[in-house]
């Protein structure tokens, strides 16, 4: 019988142990291992570049916008005030350049372990990041996340965790202590939110990330979008809040959307009071 992953032309995911996805490879970019994981940029005729860490499908040119725009607009406008902001990973730039179109946000830190992600994203992806590089209210850190939280600094009002799954270098960003310490680094009335994968096949990263935010936070949940690349169905964003944040009111989403001036492909605010509305199979997940 053949290895499925061995298919010529063909690269396969196969992180999940029972379920695998196929995406087409028509060139092959870059391929090269780091100190902390082995980095592949390939190009896809429907998703164009992709990028691949030690396999797993991390970002692609054709959906990444969904996947960068839940995770900043909507903290930052529900929290409706946000001037500093933390991004945990996000070494393709994505995050921060999303978080950068905020005009009213004053300064960004991203802390990313690799800085081999940052260089070859800034070469072989440089959509991705759109020039958020070269903001000067971007301040890019080369460390581990999970130290990087520990530090006394100044606090934060959104703190994004743009994690890989956890497994390898990302594992500790979903543990008990590294939350805490993100509870710690957030101003009063912040925002944590994490990437909590696709919880009908991740079900348990889901519950063990919202059973530490609800001993942390009075407000905890997650909200959803759905992001083609990422199979299995819809993508889980972890939420904890320090205030009310989620109870603005939709017309007050819609006037901060309006007032910020930003074009989105994925996000609106209809969309983003939608994103909390959860299915049965997702809540029956809740701690």
């Amino acid at each position: 019988m053949t290895d499925i992953r061995e298919i010529p032309g063909w690269t396969v995911e196969t992180l999940h142990e029972d379920h695998a996805q196929a995406l087409r490879e028509t060139a092959l970019l870059y391929d090269s291992e780091t100190e902390h994981q082995r980095l592949r940029v390939f190009r896809n005729p429907t998703f164009g570049r992709i990028l691949t860490l030690d396999g797993v499908v991390q970002v692609t040119e054709g959906d990444e916008f969904i996947y960068h725009e839940m995770m900043t607009h909507v903290p930052v406008l529900a929290h409706g005030a946000a001037k500093r902001i933390l991004i945990i990973g996000g070494g393709d730039g994505g995050m921060a350049r999303e978080a950068l179109r905020h005009r009213s946000v004053e300064h960004v830190t991203m802390v990313e372990i690799d800085a081999g992600v940052v260089e070859f994203s800034k070469t072989y992806m440089p959509s991705i990041s759109d020039g958020a590089f070269d903001d000067p209210r971007l301040d890019l850190q080369i460390a581990d996340g999970a130290e990087f939280v520990r530090r006394d600094m100044p606090g934060y009002d959104v703190i994004i965790v743009d994690s890989t799954d956890p497994i390898g270098p990302g594992e500790v960003l979903f543990t008990d202590t590294f939350y805490g310490q993100a509870h710690r680094l957030l101003n009063e009335g912040g925002i944590l939110v994490t990437q909590n994968g696709v919880p009908f096949l991740q079900g348990q990263e889901l519950t063990n990330t919202l059973r530490a935010f609800k001993a942390l936070f009075a407000d905890w949940t997650c909200y959803m979008a759905t992001i083609p690349t990422y199979a299995g169905g819809p993508m889980a964003f972890g939420w904890g809040c320090k205030g009310e944040a989620r109870s603005t009111s939709p017309a007050t989403i819609a006037a901060r959307f309006k007032k910020a001036d930003i074009t989105t492909r994925y996000y609106t605010p209809d969309v983003h009071v939608a994103a909390f509305a959860l299915p049965r199979y997702v809540l029956d997940l809740m701690p």
